[in-house]
Order: structure tokens, then sequence, then C-alpha cells
């Protein structure tokens, strides 16, 4: 559907305005779960569980078009389809039933945050798109985790796991919810520690162990960013079938959270076979970093892994991290031998005093974008790293 107005790009969530009728939707409208069968005019077992869940899920049934939640919540509906394109919604036509009346308290709860002037339109906008783009990944991984155990344990096709996991997620749903909320806590104060509370700390040691590196000063995080990626990846990968590659994938990303987890960092994000992270000073980076080249090394199903680690200032925006000192990273990681970690000269004088890691210097290399620069391998020194129960 293109039923843009200029008024919707002017920066406001306008209020409840007249507005012309739409053309029909791009989207076709919500498959309705009770709809009964066409032989027989009744309700399939199948469907009534689907019909259940989604009221349950939904907080009653569709009964609200489009303009009558936008109206409902005080707002225009060129506004309203602002927030809901943040969240990921298809567009709907004016004569799709699509919505809830939890729908229309949803959008009223956002509209309040800007109009109270707790957050500007465009902060909203924002945090409404990091919720939406979150949950649906979140939701994916679990729909996808629970089928493919119930293929596992109950011995059926993937086709009849998945049939059957209409009737088995409501027993689920509350306790999903309560630790989506309950990691959601934990989370943001650990983000807020992070990002906020030590970010200071951070930045006044990126500036001591950065010195006269310019590319990266206005940035405003100071963080240790690494990259770990398998080898022989693509190749291993054609010779797989659906679920051996499966397991690798899951074995290399389980490995890799757990790691960094226990080593105080943060797994930004998983490409395939690589795997970005960052850790708040630069011992705690390497720490991770040495414990990750080794952790594949040792498997005895994953291939060994090429690691590179830089300290320096970075950008976070959207979920993700950028700046120079990512880039450098990613270049250095493609330096490194199977199983090594390498680091870059000023990475190594900020690790330079700290026993616990043993620094030695490779010949310089150019590399695109930053010219010559002078790798570092490193090695453990004193102690036993990390310790992963």
């Amino acid at each position: 559907m293109n039923d843009e107005d200029p008024q919707e790009h002017q920066g406001t969530l306008a209020p409840t305005a007249a507005e012309p009728a739409s053309p029909p939707p791009a989207y076709p409208a919500p498959a309705n779960p009770g709809s009964a069968h066409p032989a027989t005019g009744t309700l399939s077992t199948e469907r009534l569980a689907a019909k259940a869940l989604e009221t349950r899920l939904l907080g009653g049934e569709r009964k609200l078009r489009r303009r009558e939640v936008a109206a409902g919540a005080g707002l225009s509906l060129l506004s309203a389809r602002k927030l809901w394109r943040a969240l990921g919604f298809p567009n709907f036509g004016d004569e799709d039933v699509a919505f809830t009346e939890r729908d229309q308290a949803a959008l009223s709860t956002v509209v309040d945050l800007v109009r109270s002037g707790m957050l500007t339109e465009e902060a909203a906008i924002s945090v409404t798109r990091s919720i939406g783009q979150m949950t649906d990944r979140m939701v994916v991984w679990q729909i996808e985790a629970l089928v493919e155990d119930m293929v596992h344990e109950q011995g059926v096709s993937d086709a009849v796991a998945r049939k059957r996991l209409v009737n088995e997620l409501p027993a689920l749903v509350d306790a999903l919810e309560d630790m989506l909320v309950y990691s959601w806590r934990r989370q943001l104060n650990a983000g807020v520690q992070r990002l906020a509370v030590r970010a200071e700390a951070g930045l006044q040691a990126s500036e001591e162990g950065r010195e006269g590196d310019e590319d990266d000063a206005p940035l405003p995080l100071a963080r240790a960013v690494g990259f770990a990626d398998l080898v022989s990846y693509t190749s291993l990968s054609r010779r797989m079938n659906e679920k051996t590659l499966a397991r690798l994938v899951q074995r290399f990303e389980n490995k890799c959270a757990e790691i960094i987890s226990v080593g105080g960092g943060r797994l930004v994000k998983t490409v395939g076979d690589e795997v970005l992270y960052i850790a708040e000073t630069p011992a705690a980076g390497a720490e991770i970093s040495l414990a990750l080249a080794q952790a594949f090394t040792e498997d005895e199903i994953l291939p060994e892994a090429r690691v590179a680690m830089v300290w320096g200032r970075i950008l976070s925006r959207l979920g993700d991290i950028y700046g120079p000192t990512v880039n450098l990273a990613a270049r250095l990681t493609t330096l490194a031998d199977p199983g090594t970690v390498l680091v870059d000269s000023m990475t190594a004088s900020a690790l330079d005093q700290d026993d616990r890691f043993v620094l030695l210097p490779q010949p310089a290399e150019n590399v695109r974008g930053f010219g010559e620069i002078h790798p570092v391998l490193l090695a453990r020194g004193r102690g036993r790293g990390l310790v992963l129960d």
C-alpha cells in the first residue's frame, strides 16, 4: 500500500484529523483463525486452538480497524502508521479488522510519552523500532527452538511439530513472558552501568591507551572490540546437510555467547561464521579473545577460529557498533592464523604491563583503509584465564 501524505514526514505525532481513504493494502488482511471450513461450516480443532492462542496473545479478539485505533489514541492515522511501521507491522487497509483494545492501549502509551515531553518523537520511534526488531528475532528463535526440540524428542516431522506447537505453546506463554521482563530489567540495568555510569572511565583509559590516534577521537564510547571467525566454514557448510549445519551454527553461537558472557563482555551479533563482541577494558577483551581461540582449537566438532581485538572508541547505535575501531578489528581477523589472536600496536601498549598476557610483534602489514599497521600476536601469560563452569 502506498498512501503516503506529506504531513506524515513533518515530524509530529499529530492529533486525529480527517484523512483520505486509502487504496487496497499491499498485504492481505490477517487470516481469521476462527473461520469455518467452507464445506462443513464447522471449526477444526487446529483452528480453534489457533484462535484461542491468538485471543490470549493479542488480549482479545480483533474488533478494531486502524482508523478506530488511531482515533482512540487521539492520533492521526498517518502518525499511528509511523509507530506501527517501527514495530514492523504490515500495512492494513481501512476495512481490515486487525486490531484489539490492547493495540490501542499500546499506541496510547507511546503517544503519552511524547506529549508529556519524556521522549521526543524521534526517540519514541527509535525505541519502538528497537522493540519491534528485537522481539521479532526473538520469537522466530524461540519458535524454531521449540519445533526443533519437538522433532527430536517426539520423533515427529517438522510439519507435524509446527502444528502441535499451537497446542503446546499456551502452557509456556506466561513463563516466557516473565523471563522476557526479568531479562529486560537485568539487561537494562547492565546497559545503564556500561553505557552511562562507567563510560567516563572507559573514555579516559582510551585516551591514555591510544594517544596520537585521531581517527576515533570524536566517538563517544571506549570499548575492546573483537571478532572471531571460523576457519573453512564455507567449505564445511557445503558438505553438510541441514541438521548437521544447524547443530554446528548453534554450537558456535552457544559457545561464543557463554565465553563472552563469562568474560563480562557483550555479544553484539553473529553473522554466519563470525561473531562480533565488545568488552569494557582491554584486559577483559584480551581474556575473552584468548578463551575463544582456545575453545575452538580444543573443540572436537567446530573448526579453529581466527580472532582479533582492538581497543578504541566506537559509536553504539541500533544495537550495533560502528567506527574505525570496528573496521580495524575486522581487518586484523583476516590476518590472524587459525587458533591465534591478533591485536594492533596501540592495543598491545594498553596491555603491555599486564603479566597475564604475552605480546609478540609481527611483521608490518598494509591494510586497506588503514595503511601500514603493526599486528601483535596475543598469547597467554600468567594465570589460568577465563574459567568456564
